[in-house]
């Protein structure tokens, strides 16, 4: 019968007449366990703030944008074309099943006044139902209503950033402040948002009612011009159909003949997002892949001083025979110590991993996500190569001849 326990004390006796030999054998696991853990912590944390920004997007979401114009040979590119009305978003909600809600969007910049302190900002004119396609809440106050849409009052809802630069610790609800030039009450405050997938300051915005953006901030070209109109789908699944859906109803208002161009450009805002976080969900596992390479390297490492080990210690192996031990013995003792230097690298690895995940996103102001999947993934893999590169030298010794191991010099 085996007697482990006298088999990893030999084992550990064993390493610790070459301390330095068996720290440098199991900095390869350490390099290799630690590179693992630092790349899915820094991948994770990457793909929680894609996921972050993708939810402060809002979900199930479209974009229509106007058409592109060509004026003397050149393109002028999306959106210089002026298509999109206040008929079509109503007529998108009312004709289109699929379609949950829609917001038309009039939007530009313009410098914003308070007291001594200004301000340039996103200004954007929408319907109160943006506020919910977008499923954005409010802070404080109240959203502007019909009655507001209807008769352009001249109110506003501000975002955390334009508060904070205008107002600092004062209370907002209820000011007036001057956008460019015209006096707004504040009647509300958002909530924070954070970046959008651009890295665009989502809170750095001001809402404002549609019609009063059309007629007193933006000149329009024509009544009821929108630049945009945001459509929520039904539900996730509702997305291809409502883009094909509005699509048809638009070339059909717009009265666009077949072969013709579409004059607006529709675009799923939920797809590109979610193509985004895959690509990020990718680029973790292609980072894992490549720091477990190291990983093998350690291996390699283990498997060589282990068959140095073996030339060295011939003479021990041997007596060992000579005096009753078994080929399972000998085997045991070498896969026994393989396996200690590679799980003795892979703790001290995770700790120096973990260390150095926090230390990245101290340094880069990056987000890191330490998994306890990815600490078991790890450690259990480190296990798995000690085996796996110390079974050879193990096999190795198991087959010395008793007489000619106790001959050799």
């Amino acid at each position: 019968m085996i007697d482990i326990g006298s088999t990893i004390k030999i084992s550990y006796r064993a390493l610790k007449v070459n301390k330095m030999r068996s720290i440098l054998t199991s900095l390869g696991m350490i390099i290799g366990v630690s590179a693992v853990i630092i790349m899915l912590a820094v991948g994770a944390g990457a793909s929680q703030k894609i996921s972050e920004q993708i939810s402060s997007m809002g979900s199930n979401l479209l974009m229509i944008m106007p058409g592109s114009t060509t004026s003397g040979g050149m393109r002028m590119g999306m959106g210089s074309k002026p298509t999109l009305t206040v008929n079509d978003s109503e007529a998108i909600k009312d004709e289109c099943p699929s379609v949950y809600d829609v917001a038309p969007i009039v939007s530009g910049t313009g410098q914003i006044v308070f007291g001594n302190q200004n301000w340039s900002t996103q200004i954007t004119g929408s319907t109160p139902n943006m506020l919910d396609i977008r499923e954005w809440g409010l802070s404080s106050g109240r959203i502007f209503g019909n009655e507001d849409v209807k008769n352009a009052t001249k109110v506003c809802i501000l975002g955390q950033t334009v508060v904070a630069n205008l107002f600092g610790d004062l209370d907002p609800i209820g000011k007036i402040i001057r956008i460019k030039g015209i006096p707004f009450k504040v009647i509300g405050t958002l909530s924070p948002k954070g970046q959008s997938m651009n890295g665009q300051d989502q809170d750095d915005a001001i809402f404002v009612p549609l019609t009063t953006a059309q007629k007193k901030l933006f000149g329009m070209e024509f009544p009821g011009q929108v630049r945009i109109i945001m459509v929520k789908a039904v539900n996730s699944d509702s997305l291809d159909a409502a883009e094909e859906e509005t699509t048809a109803l638009l070339r059909e208002r717009h009265r666009i003949a077949p072969k013709q161009d579409d004059d607006f450009s529709v675009r799923n805002l939920t797809q590109m997002m979610e193509t985004a976080r895959q690509s990020s969900h990718i680029m973790t596992m292609l980072l894992g892949s490549i720091a477990s390479v190291s990983l093998l390297v350690g291996g390699i490492g283990i498997m060589n001083i282990m068959l140095v080990s073996v030339t060295e210690r011939t003479k021990e192996i041997g007596i060992r025979m000579a005096i009753g031990a078994k080929t399972w013995d000998i085997r045991l003792q070498f896969l026994v110590e393989a396996l200690i230097l590679s799980l003795a690298g892979g703790i001290t690895g995770i700790l120096v991993g973990i260390f150095g995940a926090n230390i990245i996103s101290a340094i880069a102001d990056l987000p890191v996500i330490i998994s306890p999947a990815a600490i078991i993934l790890s450690f259990g893999f480190s296990g798995f190569v000690g085996i796996f590169f110390g079974f050879y030298p193990a096999y190795k010794a198991s087959l010395l001849s008793p007489i000619d191991a106790l001959r050799y010099e």
